[in-house]
């Protein structure tokens, strides 16, 4: 064990470890044990510490995903080569088409399409009131793959921009999706989850698979620095001004995210954005202080191209 941390219950730990692995597929073996006992514990806290983690020894959903994409870097790119004469021109919403000016659209129930499996999401009724857009990175390598973790761990997202700025919506935009983490800004918003592994080391990764060299970003967070780390490719960035334009035209989402004083973005918990109630177009962090997306996302700038058509 770490000499810094010592990790009490360890039976408890153990226990939710093999819960963990029939859950989300993972086994000792991942981190080169062969048991569920103390040594496998050890090596979660080393793999957690590496990653900027909390070293608790447990291989919960969030260092699952961290550590199976740094398995998945290991294969290449399983992204589907889209063969594809026309793309979608809209997104949906409560069954409705909203038109959408970005070149790749592809819906759920088209081919190639990107599905939420039944069972991740909850459906309403009625026409919900769509106050808030929350923005989301996957720490995955590509869209595909965000969407097998995804329905593995029995959560969802409506939208999903792929490294090469194709935008995949898994649902109508009327379905609840469970991506921020309570009920009440579920009910009340729609989510993308941008790809992006995050950490440096993968840069190499996609270099190779021929996407090109991602920028490396910095930002602060909950009181602490993040950076260098890996950022959005600015198609990526476009993608996403194209579809808050269609939302924001379609719903109640307002030009706005939360600032601080000097005009910046907020970067912590948002009080307005926490309450269930604030209109506008935040981070995960705004909502969540144990989430750091989108650290570095320049949501002022990107509003202010995005009501300009840039």
């Amino acid at each position: 064990m770490h000499p810094k941390y010592y990790i009490e219950n360890e039976e408890a730990i153990v226990f939710y470890n093999k819960a963990s692995g029939k859950k989300l597929g993972w086994g000792p073996m991942w981190f080169d044990e062969t048991t569920w006992g103390p040594k496998l514990i050890s090596k979660i806290v080393e793999f957690q510490l590496k990653n900027q983690l909390k070293p608790d020894g447990m291989c919960g959903p969030g260092t699952f995903r961290v550590l199976k994409t740094e398995r998945d870097a290991e294969e290449d790119d399983d992204t589907a080569i889209l063969n594809r004469e026309d793309y979608s021109e809209h997104i949906i919403y409560c069954g409705e088409k909203i038109a959408i000016d970005w070149p790749k659209v592809v819906l759920w129930h088209e081919d190639d399409g990107l599905k939420a499996k039944a069972g991740c999401y909850r459906s309403k009724d009625e026409k919900r009131d769509i106050k808030m857009f929350v923005n989301h990175w996957d720490v995955c390598l590509s869209s595909s793959r965000c969407m097998r973790v995804l329905n593995d761990r029995g959560i969802s997202v409506q939208f999903l921009i792929d490294n090469d700025g194709t935008i995949y919506q898994t649902m109508d935009m009327n379905e609840v999706a469970w991506h921020a983490g309570g009920r009440t800004w579920n009910n009340e918003s729609v989510g993308v989850e941008i790809t992006n592994a995050f950490y440096k080391k993968h840069q190499q990764w996609y270099m190779k698979q021929g996407h090109g060299q991602r920028p490396y970003w910095y930002g602060n967070v909950h009181g602490k620095h993040y950076g260098p780390f890996l950022g959005f490719y600015d198609v990526q960035l476009q993608a996403l001004k194209a579809l808050w334009r269609a939302i924001e035209g379609a719903t109640s989402v307002e030009w706005q995210c939360p600032k601080d004083p000097t005009g910046g973005v907020w970067t912590t918990v948002s009080p307005e954005a926490s309450s269930g109630s604030y209109r506008g177009i935040v981070s995960h962090f705004h909502l969540k202080k144990s989430k750091i997306d989108c650290v570095g996302l320049d949501i002022p700038t990107l509003i202010d191209e995005a009501k300009d058509g840039k």
